[in-house]
């Protein structure tokens, strides 16, 4: 049984459905069991539905904190549990992860594997309630036979900084998509440009990612502002959320209205990033930053915050550029340069198209995947962790 909060728009949902569909190989069966979307996460269930999967929905699993709903979805996911009875549950994402496990724990579930796509237990609460939440990740911990870290960055965080599992516990598993279609991006270059009657020499800027805080959009249009005063660009804002009134005013203030672009979801991403002269991320913190790898796999050069496990994916220097989180002079500073240089740009992109795609394909999650399962239904293989 796989469970995953919400399929939203993000890596977790694709990772979900691609290694359900994956593993549906004749020697496992999976159920992918999910909650509600929020209003302005963009609902992407048709990953699932496009793969042949009919995910089991339990609405009161979701984003936001609720104890009445929490509790619900325990006693749903156990009797679940109890009827399916499952040989692994695997979780994906904090809430599915806290309520999936201590459901699976009580069902008495042979094998427990949790997925870390990034963490909350850095740059999304205050102290207090972040610390509630370590403890609750290292109580967990011990009743879970692997943690799968997407990068050896988050491993060093999972187990030397929060202490959530001892090492051998932690297995590091790259995400992994399907990028074909941005491999073969340039096909559709000059789509974008014309929707939004953008001349070819006017530089397009982009970001690609939900408008919550954690992603720092504010930072990204303080680089705008930056960048404006040097030269002329037009900026495009990819993703919905509950901020974006508050950034739409921000652009006005800082008087770039006329040169930025909210599209709102998209399902053309490889359009979008066929005409992006530059990709950047502004997030405080990441796990793995899918809307780089996408980027990179449609040889767009990158600019982003060294946050999380952004410097996994990108190699600084070779694939793109990395900055300071939070610091909008060195991030201006750097996209400047990526524009002002078309040949490193260039080998920038060539770059960062041979690393995703060798680094981040979907065969290679799944295979990751059905070897982490077959050693731990090994004789001993769940009681050696």
């Amino acid at each position: 049984m796989r469970i995953v909060a919400r399929l939203n728009v993000g890596g977790p949902t694709i990772q979900t459905a691609l290694l359900t569909h994956g593993l549906e190989d004749g020697s496992f069966h999976s159920l992918l069991v999910t909650g509600t979307v929020g209003e302005h996460e963009g609902d992407m269930s048709y990953v699932a539905r496009e793969m042949g999967i009919q995910p089991y929905f339990i609405p009161e699993i979701g984003r936001e904190l609720s104890w009445k709903n929490d509790v619900v979805a325990f006693w749903k996911l156990l009797r679940l549990i109890r009827s399916f009875r499952p040989t692994i549950v695997h979780t994906h994402t904090a809430k599915a992860g806290a309520i999936g496990r201590s459901a699976a724990i009580v069902a008495g579930v042979p094998v427990r594997v949790h997925t870390y796509h990034g963490h909350v237990l850095r740059g999304y609460f205050g102290r207090l309630k972040t610390q509630v939440f370590i403890w609750i990740e290292q109580l967990l911990g011990r009743f879970t036979q692997r943690v799968v870290a997407i990068s050896e960055l988050q491993r060093d965080e999972l187990c030397d900084v929060y202490r959530v599992v001892p090492r051998q516990r932690c297995e590091v598993i790259p995400l992994g998509f399907d990028l074909s279609s941005f491999a073969v991006a340039e096909r559709r270059r000059g789509e974008l440009r014309r929707e939004l009657g953008v001349p070819d020499e006017r530089p397009l800027i982009g970001i690609v990612g939900r408008l919550v805080p954690i992603k720092n959009h504010a930072m990204f249009f303080e680089v705008a502002h930056r960048v404006r005063n040097v030269r002329d660009a037009t900026f495009v804002v990819v993703g919905d959320g509950e901020l974006r009134p508050e950034l739409e005013r921000r652009v006005a203030e800082h008087g770039l209205a006329d040169r930025t672009v909210f599209l709102g979801w998209r399902r053309d991403l490889d359009a979008i990033y066929a005409d992006l002269d530059l990709v950047l991320l502004t997030s405080i913190n990441e796990g793995t930053p899918v809307t780089l790898i996408e980027g990179m796999a449609a040889a767009r050069p990158v600019v982003a915050t060294r946050v999380g496990g952004v410097a996994d994916v990108v190699e600084h220097e070779r694939t793109g550029l990395l900055v300071a989180s939070g610091d909008a002079e060195a991030c201006a500073q750097a996209v400047l340069r990526v524009l002002g240089d078309p040949e490193l740009a260039a080998r920038m992109g060539r770059a960062g198209r041979e690393r995703a795609l060798a680094r981040y394909g979907s065969e290679r999650l799944v295979a990751d995947v059905r070897r982490l399962y077959r050693e731990l239904l090994s004789p001993g293989g769940a009681a050696r962790g």
